[in-house]
């Protein structure tokens, strides 16, 4: 596993732009759901389980990350600014007012496009009115919940090119933070392509839906590089805009979708079992 670990951190040490840094680590999350997915080859049906205690692992992945990965640098970035004179602000209020921007965004993306929870029934699909099929909401829910995930993993790659933040990222901790949305993105890909199955389409046809969820991550990671990049004095407000982000979907989704099948102690040992792990790798790597 070490090895394995250092082989990565050598990788991403050849590459000179963080836009491509940012592009390769989306890449992986997206990898990673569409092996998640490709499990429908293997089997005919899912064990709930699983899905329970994999979405709780997602949960304490990402609740993890929101802070190991995303609010503590935010803060360090703001003394950074204080100490260089460029900012006067209590080293809480930008991360706070970028939390808080942060949860508002998905709030509206979640009121503004119809989706699908993964244990839902078609009548309970969120969002505007639509005649779109079960297979597409339950796409679009997955692909809302990536969004913060490619933002978060992009913007700790942007942070690592400002010189004057130096000292708030490292490359292992963007590294870290890839892998652990990564290991999480597995079940998901495996707990969207099994619905669809279920609904109907070929075994090669879910498998597409259910990796399609995770395109959106190598996207918006490439955006949220490029954001920090251009405009780097936002940086606190952009790393706590995806721990907002990603808060909210945990709060509003998982943990409720981990809950709703009754395994609430799996559910709740995976949440644990996640945080561990997340938190594990930071600071491991970072």
């Amino acid at each position: 596993m070490e090895n394995l670990l250092n082989s990565i951190l050598e990788f991403f040490e050849q590459q000179n732009s963080p836009i491509l840094m940012a592009l390769y680590a989306g890449l992986f999350t997206w990898i990673l759901t569409a092996c998640g997915a490709a499990l429908v080859f293997f089997f005919k049906s899912t064990n709930r389980k699983f899905l329970d205690m994999a979405l709780g692992f997602t949960a304490g992945v990402m609740i993890a990350a929101s802070f190991w990965s995303l609010i503590a640098p935010a803060i360090t970035a703001v003394e950074i600014q204080n100490e260089l004179g460029q900012s006067s602000l209590p080293s809480f209020l930008p991360p706070a007012i970028g939390f808080f921007l942060g949860a508002v965004f998905m709030f509206i993306l979640d009121k503004s496009i119809p989706h699908l929870h993964i244990f839902g029934k078609l009548k309970e699909a969120e969002g505007p009115k639509t005649d779109l099929k079960k297979t597409s909401l339950l796409v679009l829910a997955i692909a809302i919940h990536n969004i913060p995930e490619g933002l978060a993993v992009g913007v700790a790659f942007g942070a690592l090119f400002i010189p004057e933040f130096a000292n708030v990222y490292t490359l292992g901790a963007a590294v870290a933070l890839g892998i652990g949305i990564g290991l999480q993105n597995f079940p998901e890909g495996f707990a969207v392509s099994m619905p669809v199955r279920r609904a109907g389409l070929s075994r090669r046809k879910s498998w597409f839906w259910g990796q399609l969820s995770a395109i959106v991550e190598p996207i918006f990671a490439v955006i949220g590089a490029a954001l920090v990049m251009l405009v780097w004095p936002i940086l606190p407000y952009a790393l706590s805009f995806a721990a907002g982000a990603m808060i909210f979907i945990v709060v509003e989704e998982v943990i409720p979708e981990s809950q709703r099948g009754g395994n609430t102690d799996l559910a709740t040992m995976g949440l644990i079992a996640g945080f561990i792990v997340m938190m594990s790798l930071d600071v491991a790597l970072g």
